[in-house]
C-alpha cells in the first residue's frame, strides 16, 4: 500500500473537533472545553496525530488544517445530515434506546440510511490520513460503524473505540431494528472500550444473541476472512485532570468568586447545586420533585436553603428537549412562586454554559452536589467537584445509574426515581456533619486522583497496542 509520507500514526475520530468555529474572522478557532480534548490533545502531540471530525457548523467545506499543534481534518455535514444522521438517529434513536428508553426512541429508515453514509464518510476520511499501521480511536455512538468500514479500507491500521454512554441490556437493545449492523460495525475495533463493566456485559451478551461468537473474560473471538481474530471488550472509566481543578480551586480570584456567590444568595445555611446538560437522562425532574416537596414539607427552611440548577442547552431542535425545558421551567416557576421572598430565591435556574472558572467557584460555593441522573454513562460533574473541594468538605448525592457511582462509593448514593429516598439524601446531605463530610470527601478525592483522565487514556492505548501483535 503507498501512502503518502506526510500522514499520521494516531488519529482520533470524534463527531466534532476538539475546536470550535468562531465568528472573529482574524481568530476563527478556539478550543472546544471537554475532558475528552484534555484527555486526547498529549497523546496526539507525542503520536504526531490528527484529529478527525465535523468543525460544528452545516456545509463548512474545508481542507485540513493545523491548530495550536494539532492536524485537524474537518468532515461536511450538511444541513440534512445533520437532521437525520445527528438529530436524528444519533439522538433520537441511538440515544433514548441506549438510557434504557427513559423517551421513547424513534426509528426511521431514512435517518439510519443517513447515518450509515456519515460514518462511511468519516472512515474515508479517517483512511485518508492514517498513516501505514497507524493508530486509530474512534469515540462514541455517533459513529458506531466506523470501526467496521474502516477495516474494510485498512485492514492495516489497529482500531480502538471508546462508548462514551450506557450500553443497554439485550431486551432493550434487541428493539433496534438495525442492532445487527450496529454490533457487527463496532466489532471492526480491536478494543472496545465501555465505561462500566456490565456495559460491556452488555454488549457481551449481544454479540453472543445475535451472531453465537465466543466471548471470555473480555474477549470476543470474530470471524475474519477464513480465519478468525480477536477483539477484546471491557471498561476503561473516564475520568477528569483533577490536578487542574485543584490548581484552579486554589487561585485566589475564584475562592473570592465562591464566596460573592455565597453572598449573593444571602449566605445561606445550605447551598444546593445541580450542574447538567438540559437532558431527559439527568433526572432533573425528579430533583426539583424531591426539592419541592422538602420545602413544603418544612424538612427544609425555605429561608435557609437555595437550590442553584445549571441546565446547559443541548440539542434545542429535538422536540423532546424543546418539551423537557418547557417543562422544568414550570417547575422552577412553581417552586419560586410558592416559596419566594422578597430577599431569597429558593431555585436560582441558569440555562446557560459557563466557563470553567466559573464552574470551579460554583463548586466551592456549594454545601452539596446533586447528581440524579436516571442513566448515565460516567458524569465528570460529580468527579469535577470532589476534585474543586480542596478544603475536603461538602457532600456529593450520587445516583447508583450514573458510572461513577462505581469508582465514587463513600458519595451519598441515591436511586432517583425513588423521591423519597432522594430527599432523605438530601437532607442527610445538608445535616451531615464536618467531621463525616471530611471523611468522605477525603475518601473521594483520594479516587479520583489516583484515577485520571491521563489514566484512563494510557490504560486503553496499552491495551489497543498490545493486540498489534495478535492482528
Amino acid at each position: 500500500m503507498n501512502l503518502p509520507q506526510d500522514r499520521a500514526d494516531f488519529v482520533v475520530v470524534s463527531n466534532r473537533l476538539p475546536v470550535d468555529r468562531t465568528d472573529d474572522d482574524d481568530d476563527p478557532w478556539r478550543h472546544s472545553p471537554g475532558g475528552l480534548v484534555t484527555a486526547l490533545e498529549p497523546v496526539m502531540r507525542a503520536a504526531d496525530g490528527a484529529w478527525v471530525g465535523w468543525p460544528g457548523r452545516a456545509g463548512l467545506d474545508l481542507p485540513p488544517f493545523t491548530f495550536d499543534g494539532m492536524s485537524l481534518v474537518p468532515v461536511r455535514l450538511s444541513e440534512d445530515d445533520i437532521a437525520e444522521y445527528y438529530e436524528g438517529f444519533s439522538n433520537d434513536t441511538i440515544w433514548p434506546l441506549y438510557h434504557d428508553v427513559i423517551a421513547a426512541p424513534t426509528y426511521h429508515r431514512a435517518w439510519w440510511d443517513a447515518y450509515v453514509k456519515v460514518n462511511r464518510r468519516f472512515a474515508e476520511a479517517t483512511a485518508d490520513v492514517a498513516a501505514h499501521g497507524a493508530t486509530v480511536w474512534v469515540q462514541d455512538y455517533q459513529l458506531q460503524l466506523v470501526p467496521r468500514l474502516l477495516r474494510e479500507l485498512r485492514p492495516d491500521v489497529l482500531i480502538g473505540y471508546f462508548h462514551h454512554i450506557p450500553f443497554p441490556a439485550y431486551g432493550i437493545y434487541s428493539q433496534l431494528p438495525w442492532r445487527r449492523q450496529v454490533i457487527d460495525g463496532l466489532l471492526g475495533a480491536d478494543v472496545i472500550g465501555f465505561q462500566r463493566v456490565a456495559d460491556a456485559g452488555n454488549f457481551a451478551r449481544a454479540v453472543r444473541r445475535l451472531f453465537g461468537y465466543e466471548t471470555k473474560a473480555g474477549s470476543i473471538t470474530v470471524p475474519e476472512g477464513d480465519g478468525v481474530r480477536r477483539a477484546v471488550a471491557k471498561a476503561y472509566p473516564i475520568s477528569i485532570d483533577g490536578a487542574q481543578y485543584e490548581e484552579l480551586a486554589r487561585r485566589p480570584e475564584i475562592q473570592a468568586r465562591a464566596r460573592e456567590i455565597r453572598e449573593s444568595l444571602g449566605n445561606p445555611r445550605a447551598i444546593l447545586l445541580g450542574v447538567d446538560r438540559l437532558d431527559y437522562t439527568k433526572g432533573i425532574r425528579h430533583r426539583l420533585k424531591a426539592y419541592g416537596e422538602l420545602l413544603d414539607e418544612g424538612r427544609l427552611d425555605s429561608e435557609d436553603v437555595t437550590l442553584i440548577q445549571v441546565a446547559s442547552p443541548s440539542r434545542e431542535r429535538v422536540a423532546a428537549y424543546m418539551q423537557l425545558r418547557d417543562e422544568i421551567e414550570l417547575m422552577v416557576g412553581r417552586i419560586n412562586g410558592d416559596f419566594d421572598t422578597v430577599g431569597h430565591s429558593a431555585v436560582r435556574y441558569l440555562h446557560h454554559s459557563y466557563p470553567r472558572d466559573e464552574m470551579v467557584a460554583l463548586y466551592l460555593a456549594a454545601d452539596v452536589m446533586l447528581v440524579t441522573a436516571l442513566r448515565d454513562g460516567m458524569n465528570l460533574v460529580a468527579k469535577e467537584y470532589v476534585a474543586s473541594r480542596i478544603d475536603g468538605r461538602g457532600a456529593l448525592v450520587l445516583s447508583e445509574f450514573a458510572g461513577a457511582a462505581d469508582e465514587l462509593t463513600q458519595a451519598v448514593r441515591v436511586n432517583p426515581h425513588d423521591i423519597e429516598g432522594v430527599k432523605d439524601a438530601i437532607v442527610a446531605a445538608v445535616e451531615m456533619s464536618d467531621a463525616e463530610q471530611r471523611r468522605r470527601m477525603r475518601a473521594l478525592r483520594r479516587r479520583v486522583r489516583v484515577n485520571d483522565v491521563a489514566g484512563w487514556s494510557r490504560r486503553f492505548l496499552a491495551d489497543l497496542e498490545a493486540m498489534r501483535g495478535s492482528r
